[in-house]
């Protein structure tokens, strides 16, 4: 028995066949996530092994369920490959750059630059793991954030998994604005901006999607800074209490004044930016202005700690908070090398950070740098139109109108931290032997987090692509009802696994929806790893479920944009990324378990007030004048 299917115009906002799935459809819809869910938390099976599984699954189900066809499916898992791909960039750009500065002896100088301000590893969290991933994450977004900020605390002296989690954690608050607002520009104004909502939108007083997104984005800033400042707490208390010499959260106490000091000199202008200035520059706003005023607190000798705290020695450290890159760098340093400047060993990081804000900021560098029409074309039959160039896109693949693919060769933030790389060896004066080590390294730690992203990746598309068919000739052959063509605005629309999960969900929550809201948003992001493709998944769903309930749509949609942000804690792709540069794959399954104590109270504390903004503050909110 297979879900029922309908023809909808291109953006209609229903989700057919969600409510008529029963029982053994809505069972099947979640074996591949369950899979996921034993294997890598359950087994502590390396993403590498369980992937592949999970994928298998998705495949299977997406075929004798959803009655999907094979060269759909397959189309599907293309499109997941090549978002792998682009995400390896990444990786490949991150690791590139630590072991160029470790070579060079840049990442040790970092560290005496920093045991200057203090050696302390909870005042290192606060200073890398939380302002300068936060200020990353607002430029670049894309996993930027734990692939260049967990290298830089494993070359202090971190373990490599206390490094992850204090990186991931660290910029979660930040999400929501990633790549200079993508998530919101991108996720939210666009799934709005057709079907019937720009005209429910219109009925609530704003002129267009766009105007709707920005509240949205505003709305979802004030959960995040009722919520979110307390994250650089939280961060240390997760490293101090699960890597320190013993289980105690005695250390994090005195921590307390000032994590509390950098949580709010970040949260209160990164609100006033989002309600006041753009939905695009509240994270960089918020890192900038709340790190130049902690780290001039520090210099001053305020809110240091009495005592200073670090890990324990190195030989009783459990083997699993170590990978094939030793802590420190000292298998990397260069003997004898020059004692640079603090200016110096930071250049390639600094180098990076301009470019990445140039880049997406300056729309005369940014649009032709993406333009796929910068790219040569042509078309192979069968296989579908390809652009190579700026960009590298795979478009109408195996002949399906809409399914597309590419990866954006110069606008990634992948190409950008390769430059930094490269401009690395120069600073620095490397011979070629040393270049030479340093690449061969980065080459040989991207075996496994290869196979585990594509498998990912795949996994997701197919699910999310099980009840869409854009343009598939030959339709007729299948339902005896309608041919279309690849141009066809016409959509053969029925919903996909996820959605039909999100319903289930929905329609048996009721009144208390707005709690689970960002849960929703949440199982997007930790399924596809991005912000921005959960605000697209969701964003039409959670406005509908809360007409249907009768609470403000924009107080939901916020809650749906945070929650997409939480999902990157325990997102698999994500974690693979990170752990990479790192040296750890294999460990996903300890970070996600590690990392569910932050999503649970994050999680909980939006849900709590997404109740109270919905039933109790502002129940008849549609249009909302500014708080301040």
């Amino acid at each position: 028995m297979t879900l029922s299917t309908v023809l909808l115009q291109a953006g209609d906002g229903a989700i057919p066949g969600a409510s008529e799935a029963g029982p053994t459809q809505l069972l099947l819809a979640a074996v591949p996530l369950l899979i996921t869910a034993v294997l890598l938390v359950g087994f502590l099976w390396s993403a590498t092994r369980a992937m592949p599984i999970a994928w298998a699954a998705a495949v299977v189900i997406a075929l004798l369920v959803w009655d999907v066809p094979l060269d759909w499916v397959a189309a599907s898992s293309i499109v997941g490959v090549m978002t792998a791909l682009e995400i390896l960039f990444i990786v490949a750009g991150a690791l590139i750059l630590l072991y160029t500065m470790l070579q060079a002896g840049a990442l040790d100088r970092i560290n005496k630059g920093f045991a200057r301000v203090s050696e302390d590893r909870r005042v290192q969290i606060v200073l890398l793991g939380f302002f300068m991933a936060t200020f990353i994450e607002g430029a670049a977004g894309f996993g930027t954030p734990a692939a260049v900020v967990a290298p830089l605390l494993l070359g202090l002296g971190f373990p490599a998994l206390a490094a992850v989690i204090a990186a991931i954690i660290g910029h979660i608050i930040a999400v929501t604005y990633g790549a200079v607002g993508t998530p919101i520009i991108v996720g939210i104004e666009s799934p709005l901006s057709s079907g019937r909502y720009p005209a429910a939108i219109a009925e609530g007083g704003f002129d267009n999607a766009a105007e709707y997104a920005v509240e949205v984005a505003a709305w979802a800033a004030t959960y995040h800074a009722l919520v979110g400042f307390m994250m650089p707490l939280i961060a240390v208390a997760m490293v101090t209490y699960f890597f320190g010499e013993e289980r105690s959260l005695e250390p994090t106490r005195e921590m307390i004044p000032l994590c509390l000091v950098a949580g709010i000199s970040f949260a209160i202008p990164y609100w006033i930016s989002a309600w006041f200035i753009t939905a695009e520059f509240p994270s960089l706003i918020g890192s900038m202005v709340g790190g130049a005023f902690t780290v001039s607190l520090l210099r001053a000798g305020y809110l240091l700690p009495d005592d200073e705290w670090t890990f324990p020695d190195r030989d009783s450290w459990a083997d699993h908070w170590v990978g094939d890159i030793e802590p420190g760098g000292e298998e990397m340093a260069q003997d004898g090398s020059e004692e640079m400047s603090l200016l110096k060993a930071w250049s390639p990081y600094i180098l990076l950070v301009v470019l990445l804000v140039i880049t997406r900021a300056v729309d005369a560098i940014s649009n032709p740098i993406g333009n796929p029409e910068n790219a040569v074309e042509f078309t192979i039959s069968g296989l579908g139109t390809f652009q190579v160039g700026v960009v590298l896109n795979w478009n109408d693949i195996l002949g399906f109108g809409a399914l597309d693919a590419g990866i954006g060769l110069v606008s990634v933030p992948g190409f950008w931290l390769l430059v930094s790389g490269i401009a690395a060896i120069g600073i620095f004066n490397m011979s070629g032997e040393q270049v030479r080590d340093a690449w061969a390294e980065a080459g040989q730690k991207l075996v496994a987090p290869f196979i585990a992203l594509i498998f990912v990746i795949a996994m997701v598309q197919v699910m999310l692509n099980t009840g869409t068919y854009y343009g598939v000739e030959g339709l007729a052959e299948q339902t005896g009802e309608v041919s279309l063509s690849p141009d066809s605005d016409t959509i053969w629309r029925n919903a996909n696994m996820i959605e039909v999960l999100a319903v289930a969900t929905a329609d048996a929550l009721g009144d208390v929806y707005p709690f689970f809201a960002s849960l929703i948003g949440a199982l997007g992001a930790a399924m596809t790893g991005s912000n921005t493709v959960s605000n697209i998944t969701f964003a039409q769903f959670q406005f509908t479920a809360a007409q249907q309930i009768g609470v403000p749509t924009q107080i939901v949609v916020g809650a749906q944009a945070v929650g997409g942000a939480i999902g990157n804690l325990i997102a698999i792709h994500n974690l693979v990324a990170a752990l990479a540069t790192v040296g750890l794959v294999g460990q996903e399954g300890r970070v996600i378990r590690l990392n569910l104590i932050p999503v649970a109270y994050y999680a909980f504390f939006v849900g709590i007030l997404a109740m109270l903004f919905s039933f109790v503050v502002f129940p008849d909110l549609f249009t909302i004048l500014p708080l301040i």
